[in-house]
């Protein structure tokens, strides 16, 4: 599929639908870190928005859907390294370990990981949708009761001081599984992985990492039959509505989602079904037809290419566990 850069190849994707009223503008308010964003996002060209702000209620409960689809691999793929590797894994990791998951979500493929361990001291979720982590790490307390779970609600891509080391813990170790590491820019996974490195010296990372495949399996992927990922796309809209007083039309913009080989990338937009304006902090952004935001880069890698990238980022690279088609990767990288 072409890179949707014009309004020309974009407009077949799409069919154009009549208007709604738009509501009077709103009154200038101060704004959310998601508002100033969003603001900041439609005023660029091309216009653009970070795919954190996917992750409210709704949209965590959305990705969790998409995780179980048929022609999401990711997870179920992962899992299945984790659950089969578990034990190697655990050797890696060693005895009494904390730790430490950026972005947690619903807390499920770290359950694998903790029941493999020997004797896991505490376990410290980072996420950006607080109210969704707290319900995950009340499941996970009453699941695990000799664990010390201690949930943070925050942004893991930004320096933070994480609680100091419990007496008799061993290694630090992070965990980021489902390739989240893939909807970073090149420069932005290399800056995350030096904090992360920084962070977990004298542990490691366990990292999951999707790995570059046929690009009819990635199409299907990210453009389900049941149209989970289009509605877990637009939700983006839909929150601008609830939160920020936004006025877009959820049926004037559509999902789009395509691999972009040369990058070896999935590109996730938005796109506006027809000309139309949208209402934000009393400010007013116009849309051509088959206009985008784009939402979301989800990055392919090699096993090589992971490892070069964690070098330069101060990890020593160390077990790599495969599926057998070799869709997906854990890697074990020494901090």
């Amino acid at each position: 599929m072409r890179n949707p850069t014009s309004s020309s190849s974009l407009s077949s994707f799409v069919a154009s639908k009549s208007a709604k009223t738009p509501r009077s503008p709103a009154a200038v308010v101060p704004l959310s870190e998601f508002g100033r964003e969003m603001q900041a996002g439609l005023a660029r060209t091309p216009r653009s928005i970070s795919p954190k702000f996917f992750y409210d209620v709704a949209g965590s409960q959305l990705f969790d859907r998409i995780c179980d689809l048929p022609e999401y691999y990711p997870t179920r793929t992962e899992l299945r390294i984790l659950g089969e590797c578990a034990g190697e894994i655990a050797g890696q990791v060693g005895p009494n370990a904390e730790i430490v998951e950026f972005g947690a979500g619903s807390l499920t493929k770290v359950r694998l990981l903790l029941d493999a361990l020997e004797t896991p001291k505490r376990y410290l979720p980072i996420d950006i949708s607080g109210e969704h982590l707290e319900a995950a790490a009340q499941r996970l307390k009453a699941d695990y009761p000799a664990l010390v779970v201690q949930p943070i609600a925050a942004d893991y891509t930004m320096p933070l001081v994480l609680p100091a080391p419990m007496a008799g813990s061993g290694r630090r170790v992070g965990f980021f599984p489902g390739s989240t590491i893939g909807n970073f820019e090149p420069e932005e996974a290399l800056a995350f992985l030096q904090l992360a490195a920084r962070m977990l010296r004298g542990g490691g990372l366990l990292i999951g990492v999707d790995l570059v495949k046929a690009p009819e399996r990635l199409h299907a992927a990210y453009n389900d039959a049941q149209g989970v990922t289009a509605d877990f796309n637009l939700n983006l809209l839909r929150r601008a509505n609830a939160e920020l007083d936004a006025d877009f039309d959820l049926d004037g913009f559509a999902h789009a989602a395509f691999y972009n080989a040369p990058r070896q990338r999935i590109e996730m937009h938005l796109v506006s079904r027809k000309a139309q304006s949208v209402s934000l902090n009393g400010e007013r952004f116009g849309f051509e037809e088959g206009e985008t935001i784009h939402t979301e880069y989800s990055h392919k890698f090699t096993v090589d290419g992971l490892r070069a990238l964690a070098v330069r980022a101060g990890f020593r690279p160390g077990a790599v566990w495969t599926d057998p088609e070799k869709l997906f990767s854990v890697h074990w990288l020494a901090a």
